[in-house]
């Protein structure tokens, strides 16, 4: 039987009706999560592939011999095709679960997971500006140039309020994103003196970008569905996604001379590591060393 991806709450739902013991162990597990700080993406994910684990054997996840979890997931890989992320996810799971119930050496029995570094996809100054003229409603062009001129995440984007938008400051005050952090971010000026005419004309009510529904976020699929129109429209031939558009506002940085360190702080990585990988993407110009003194008074020397 090849497996489909169900939704969370259906999954982990009749896991919970189905299987001995499993509602009061999720039960456990999402307090975990909780207590941990887990964002509420990793803990729907690693519940759901939890859940079908469970499903699957009717048991709870470590009631099931290593070797036939093992068995489990060469093949939802090889037979069921699913992505490497999804079989990532499951593994993080489940080494999460163990640990829960102090099984720690079925933790460590799991596959490892190879950490292989790709550089990302990043679109040309010209490109960007291409997308963004592409698309025939003013609200889709807004939302596009927005998110670049930002280096803003999906969610970020999405759940971004009429009132973070300060116009005055020309900032945008990013709330609780990635690791729970809070941060500013610069507002283009060019997006301040557009910035009347979008809310007159589009009228949202709460979030900046809204769906169907006024006062309700933007869907995730509304969203890569305006990036997929636009880029149709162009000559684009690269796969482009909210994260391009965020790779693409490092890479630019990086090539019109910000340092490393700022970009970092723009980006909201904790990590500078994270950040480093722009290095190996951007077309920075090399600039030959001087003193600062020059500098200080502009001085070029003498012909």
């Amino acid at each position: 039987m090849t497996f489909k991806k169900e939704n969370y709450t259906t999954t982990v739902q009749k896991a919970k009706v189905v299987v001995p013991g499993f509602k009061q162990a999720f039960s456990w597990f999402e307090e975990r999560m909780v207590l941990d700080q887990c964002s509420k993406s990793m803990a729907n994910n690693y519940g759901r592939n939890i859940a079908h684990l469970a499903l699957h054997f009717g048991k709870l996840p470590h009631e099931v011999p290593i070797d036939q979890v093992n068995s489990y997931l060469y093949r939802l890989t090889v037979h069921d095709n699913l992505s490497i992320s999804f079989f990532k996810q499951t593994v993080f799971g489940l080494r999460y679960w163990y640990r829960l119930f102090g099984l720690n050496d079925q933790a460590l029995q799991m596959p490892s997971i190879k950490h292989t570094q790709t550089l990302p996809t990043v679109l040309s100054k010209q490109e960007c500006k291409d997308i963004f003229a592409a698309p025939r409603l003013l609200k889709h062009r807004f939302l596009l140039a927005f998110a670049y001129a930002a280096g803003l995440r999906m969610n970020e984007l999405r759940h971004l309020k009429i009132t973070d938008v300060d116009l005055q400051r020309k900032q945008i005050h990013i709330r609780q994103a990635k690791g729970r952090k809070d941060r500013y971010v610069i507002l283009a000026d060019l997006l301040v003196d557009r910035f009347k005419k979008y809310i007159t004309e589009v009228k949202p009510q709460t979030y900046l970008f809204e769906g169907q529904t006024p006062g309700q976020v933007l869907g995730e699929r509304s969203i890569q569905y305006i990036i997929n129109e636009a880029v149709s429209k162009t000559d684009i031939t690269k796969n482009v996604s909210m994260h391009t558009l965020r790779h693409s506002f490092a890479t630019h940085l990086l090539e019109d001379g910000l340092d490393i360190h700022s970009i970092q702080r723009l980006l909201g990585h904790s990590d500078i590591r994270t950040t480093i990988v722009y290095l190996h993407i951007a077309q920075v110009t090399p600039k030959s060393a001087h003193s600062p003194l020059d500098s200080l008074y502009h001085y070029h020397g003498h012909p």
